[in-house]
């Protein structure tokens, strides 16, 4: 006999299997089965996340019109049900679904625009976490400022791309109907933040780019300045370290060995 674990989770398969066959046992007010009505509500649930992969990947969604991303979405849906209640969650394997969906080989740019996309979102709902200013690194000796480690806000995502990302995000989110954009000048890297009430997000140069990498990876300053000044030699270390405190990016910091 099949327990009613079993036959949740069968449901729940049978659910996102588009043109599977009705979860045994199921049927209608009539007590037979009814494949039908199974269909409609199949029908709705795979709506119903496509239209919130919709909301989360809105650039993604203009720039590959409504009919084709609800289409990808569903495809996306089917393989890959929510892990939780919250749809806020779902959708963060979508950016990659999207580099290996052949309908969109023709444009390489769009999953790196996803992934912006997502980082946006996580940064959203960051955990809140108050930010410390420079003085705060006052009292260490000039010679141990090297080892420190800065504890960056929780909402920091740093999305680096072969494409002008920012540049095309940014074109594709204001009114009006959006510009051409050539995607071959270059590659772009976001930093997309939250340290107040709004999502932040800006392009970096490389220098601050590996500068912040470094740091986000667990470097001190002295390894993460020396990253940033092999890929710009005219990076400004104090600088780059002042601009973190003035974005409100640092909520505290180990002094190292």
């Amino acid at each position: 006999m099949t327990s009613w674990s079993e036959r949740q989770s069968g449901f729940g398969e049978a659910l996102l299997e588009r043109g599977g066959a009705l979860p045994e046992g199921l049927v209608g007010p009539d007590r037979k089965p009814s494949p039908r009505r199974f269909a409609v509500y199949r029908n709705n649930v795979i709506l119903g996340l496509a239209s919130g992969l919709a909301e989360a990947y809105p650039v993604v969604c203009r720039l590959v019109g409504e009919a084709f991303f609800r289409a990808m979405a569903a495809d996306y849906a089917a393989g890959h049900p929510p892990s939780g209640p919250l749809m806020f969650t779902y959708g963060a394997g979508f950016p990659g679904f999207i580099e290996g969906f052949p309908p969109a080989a023709g444009l390489p740019y769009l999953a790196d625009v996803a992934r912006l996309e997502r980082a946006w979102l996580e940064a959203y709902h960051a955990a809140e976490d108050p930010c410390i200013g420079p003085e705060a690194l006052q009292a260490l000796a000039p010679e141990r400022l090297e080892a420190v480690r800065l504890r960056l806000h929780g909402s920091v995502r740093i999305v680096t791309s072969d494409f002008p990302v920012v540049t095309i995000w940014q074109a594709h989110m204001a009114e009006g109907v959006p510009p051409g954009i050539d995607p071959g000048p270059g590659g772009e890297t976001a930093l997309i933040s939250r340290p107040g009430a709004e999502v932040q997000l800006r392009q970096m140069p490389a220098g601050a780019a590996e500068f912040l990498l470094s740091l986000v990876a667990g470097h001190g300053l002295g390894a993460a300045a020396e990253a940033a000044l092999a890929a710009d030699p005219g990076f400004d270390v104090a600088r780059g370290v002042g601009e973190l405190f003035s974005l409100g990016l640092v909520t505290g910091f180990v002094p190292g060995d």
